[in-house]
């Protein structure tokens, strides 16, 4: 698969990429990565304040970022790969760019092309829908690309798979008892 290559390349040099999503249309970059993640703030306008979910590839590079307990981990094996973004309390010393410091935003997407992407690029990716901040998400590439247009700052790749049936991803915060749903 080219594209999938192509995406690859330009994520590991530092690039956003526009990318189809089991939910909406997200802004990948390398969340190990200060310079990519700092384009996709500045792509977003999206407030430095204001923390970005991350992709993963499975649940081993999850645990590697979190502080997962068997209960958490036994709760995100059923509902993961799919479009729960789980919130958990973060590992120390972690190179990772534009989360919380406590806490980080996860999920594995269960969508063939990104959840290859991630699988190849193995490491961490950002998770946040294509939009202006403030803007809805959305799964038309037509709208996305519109929010986008005439700004100073680009994505570098955009894969267009027209129509996504999904909305923004349901987010869970683990971190409490009992979990607490922070979006439907």
């Amino acid at each position: 698969m080219k594209m999938l290559k192509i995406a690859v390349k330009i994520i590991k040099e530092g690039g956003v990429v526009i990318c189809p999503t089991d939910t909406v249309y997200g802004l990948l970059a390398d969340a190990t990565n200060k310079k990519a993640v700092e384009k996709v703030f500045q792509i977003k306008k999206r407030p430095k304040d204001k923390p970005l979910p991350i992709f993963v590839k499975d649940i081993k590079m999850a645990k590697n970022l979190t502080k997962l307990s068997n209960k958490q981990e036994e709760f995100l094996k059923k509902i993961w790969p799919g479009a729960v973004t789980a919130v958990l309390k973060r590992r120390k010393g972690l190179k990772l760019y534009g989360v919380a410091k406590n806490t980080i935003a996860i999920r594995i997407p269960k969508y063939g092309l990104l959840l290859s992407l991630a699988k190849q690029f193995n490491r961490p990716l950002t998770g946040t829908s294509a939009n202006i901040s403030g803007k809805p998400a959305s799964g038309d590439i037509k709208e996305v690309l519109q929010q986008f247009k005439g700004k100073k700052h680009q994505p570098d790749l955009i894969v267009d798979a027209g129509i996504l049936p999904g909305k923004p991803s349901k987010v869970i915060d683990l971190t409490t008892s009992p979990y607490k749903i922070l979006r439907q």
